[in-house]
């Protein structure tokens, strides 16, 4: 007979624990034990299939090594970051912030598709909700199953007698098993959720796509052994406010976590943007000071956007320091280079710093081009519009060269720049269209771009 007793269970990553602990001895976080009470003693087995066969060891050398078959889903933006389309039985988490897109992005999915037959869970809406969205959004509709549901015994007994080509499930917080003597969004009834829809998923060879919410922190909700159960983990990013989202991939068994697709939110859903320089690229006709162009790459894919800064006075004798998708660390760290290797006073003056588009940038390449809006605003000079930069800045003030040098300037080529400045340690061959400017370190680079 079942019992039941606490268990203190790490948000941060899964971590067990019989007592409360100030820091997790697993990942090294305070303050992130939760109480949660479950039933000891045998516990229902995982979907609604029993076992008939008992799997044995085999060499490694028998195993095949052929592609995992994929589904095609009709957006070319996730079927790349996907790595070529949806593995058959793999487990697929999309989280972000409330109103971003996640649930949108799901219908889209199975209207795309009319060939494939899709059952779609919703434990926070209504069919009658549900249908409304899906004719906002258009599409085929013939194909389409909705079960507003949030038990999972019911669920997967549904799922077994529809035998869906993908099943799609939208929240993973609102459900719950009833072998799980906790609330819904608990974190043993998430563990639970998850380990029924792999078994389902890995035994059917059905593709799940779970959609989660995100904490405040940025992070998915839930225990961190979430991430671990599921195949692939994509996030979306950007301002809700704003038209444009990105999609990342953050972890991928069956592709790259180097890839990055955008969309863009309009009345009839997400449209894909395939080329994302375009949307990022400056939206005003005269040249203006504290602007300048980065050629980014993501993953393997360059694009160009526009870095944005706004040097003044500081008003009340303390300079402020701030910067809007961009490590605002770094940005003290660029100044304090400026300061020290070349000579320019910025310690009593205002410095803001602005990604263009809602990015979030982690490449250093950027540094080059944060370091040229800094000081074209400082001279209130203007940075030719058809000029663009790749470099990292080191402390002692010498441009480092990046990564693919290559792939930036043949996209900065091709958007019609004249002018791309890279570090003179960089060996890229001549390319037609872009001429190519070496600099050695910053004040090499203030001689040759402010003179």
């Amino acid at each position: 007979m079942a019992k039941d007793k606490s268990i203190w269970f790490c948000t941060s990553c899964g971590n067990e624990s019989s007592k409360w602990m100030g820091r997790c001895p697993a990942c090294g976080e305070w303050n992130t034990m939760v109480e949660q009470t479950v039933a000891t003693g045998k516990q229902p087995s995982h979907g609604t299939a029993s076992r008939t066969a008992v799997n044995k060891p085999r060499q490694l050398s028998e195993v095949g090594s052929a592609g995992e078959r994929r589904i095609s889903l009709h957006l070319e933006e996730v079927d790349r970051l996907l790595g070529g389309g949806l593995v058959e039985g793999s487990l697929v988490l999309i989280g972000g912030e409330p109103g971003i897109g996640k649930s949108t992005l799901s219908l889209q999915i199975p209207l795309g598709c009319p060939d494939l037959k899709t059952l779609y869970v919703s434990g926070e809406e209504s069919p009658r909700q549900v249908k409304m969205r899906a004719e906002r959004l258009g599409g085929d509709l013939s194909n389409t199953y909705i079960l507003s549901e949030t038990r999972m015994e019911d669920i997967l007994e549904q799922a077994k007698e529809i035998a869906p080509g993908l099943m799609i499930v939208d929240s993973v917080q609102t459900m719950f098993s009833q072998g799980i003597d906790s609330s819904a969004g608990s974190v043993s009834q998430i563990k639970e959720v998850a380990s029924q829809l792999l078994y389902y998923a890995k035994s059917t060879g059905v593709p799940v796509l779970l959609i989660g919410h995100i904490t405040k922190d940025g992070y998915i909700a839930g225990p961190k052994i979430l991430e671990h159960i599921v195949d692939v983990v994509l996030q979306f990013e950007g301002d809700d406010k704003g038209p444009y989202r990105l999609l990342r991939s953050i972890k991928n068994r069956f592709g790259s976590t180097s890839e990055l697709a955008v969309f863009e939110m309009t009345g009839r859903g997400l449209r894909e943007v395939s080329n994302p320089s375009e949307m990022l690229m400056p939206m005003h006709e005269e040249n203006l000071s504290g602007v300048a162009i980065a050629a980014m790459l993501d993953g393997l894919r360059p694009f160009l956007f526009e870095v944005q800064a706004l040097v003044s006075t500081a008003a009340y004798g303390t300079a402020q320091r701030s910067a809007t998708g961009f490590d605002v660390r770094r940005l003290n760290m660029l100044l304090a280079v400026l300061e020290k290797r070349a000579g320019f006073k910025l310690n009593m003056k205002d410095v803001f710093l602005n990604m263009a588009g809602g990015l979030r940038i982690t490449d250093p390449a950027c540094d080059l081009a944060v370091v040229c809006a800094v000081l074209s605003s400082n001279f209130d000079f203007a940075i030719p519009r058809d000029y663009c930069f790749a470099g990292e800045v080191g402390l002692s003030g010498e441009i480092r060269p990046v990564n693919q040098a290559e792939r930036r300037i043949t996209e900065a080529a091709r958007l019609g720049f004249r002018k791309i400045f890279i570090s003179s340690y960089s060996k890229v061959p001549k390319t037609e269209g872009i001429q190519v400017v070496k600099v050695s370190d910053i004040p090499s680079l203030v001689r040759t771009l402010f003179k």
